[in-house]
């Protein structure tokens, strides 16, 4: 069984402070024996980051424009219950897990910064500002341009669970799943899920 992606990372970053401007000392050679590069890991790592970056430059833009320029406009599915979400409680119980913003002609302040977005919008002519982490988005979608992008962001409760081992695990399903959730990570997505039926 593989050690945890945290242990590795931990792993990898003690061997690379180890190493760090001393060349001369070499890393305690049981760190180094213990660490795996899995790539195929780093890339959906690496893939993610770079979709919730674009994401993210995307809505800068917006923002310094004021609208969506042209035929432009974006679906944002988020967590709701996601930390650092700040929406009005009315919201929090109609949509109790995820909700899907759309940002287009009617919506106004939209800020973006280092970590998240706020925006001010309208819900059956209530005026509300909504806070939501770029770590709080499980979709991104711009259909003028039919481009959309899928992340596989979880709650904490959710990540805990996930990280708790199974004690009846057998290797051979382990390895079933690992090869059914292969190239998981930011994904890119059916505008269909966001159109009306």
């Amino acid at each position: 069984m593989r050690p945890p992606k945290a242990l590795l990372l931990a792993s990898w970053a003690q061997a690379r402070y180890n190493c760090a401007g001393q060349e001369t000392r070499r890393a305690d050679p049981k760190v180094s024996e213990d660490v795996e590069l899995d790539y195929n890991e780093l890339f959906q790592e690496a893939q993610k980051r770079a979709y919730r970056l674009l994401m993210r430059d995307v809505l800068e833009i917006v923002a310094e424009l004021g609208d969506a320029p042209g035929e432009h406009h974006f679906f944002i599915e988020f967590l709701t219950e996601a930390p650092g979400v700040v929406i009005p409680d009315y919201l929090k119980e109609q949509y109790p897990e995820r909700m899907t913003i759309v940002l287009q002609h009617q919506f106004e302040d939209l800020s973006i910064d280092e970590n998240k977005l706020g925006v001010t919008l309208w819900f059956k002519g209530k005026e509300a500002r909504l806070e939501v982490p770029f770590d709080a988005v499980t979709q991104f979608a711009d259909p003028s341009a039919q481009f959309g992008v899928s992340f596989d962001a979880t709650l904490p409760e959710e990540a805990a669970e996930a990280a708790e081992p199974e004690a009846a695990a057998e290797p051979e399903a382990e390895e079933d799943a690992a090869e059914e959730h292969k190239g998981e990570g930011a994904d890119i997505v059916s505008l269909d899920s966001f159109r009306k039926k």
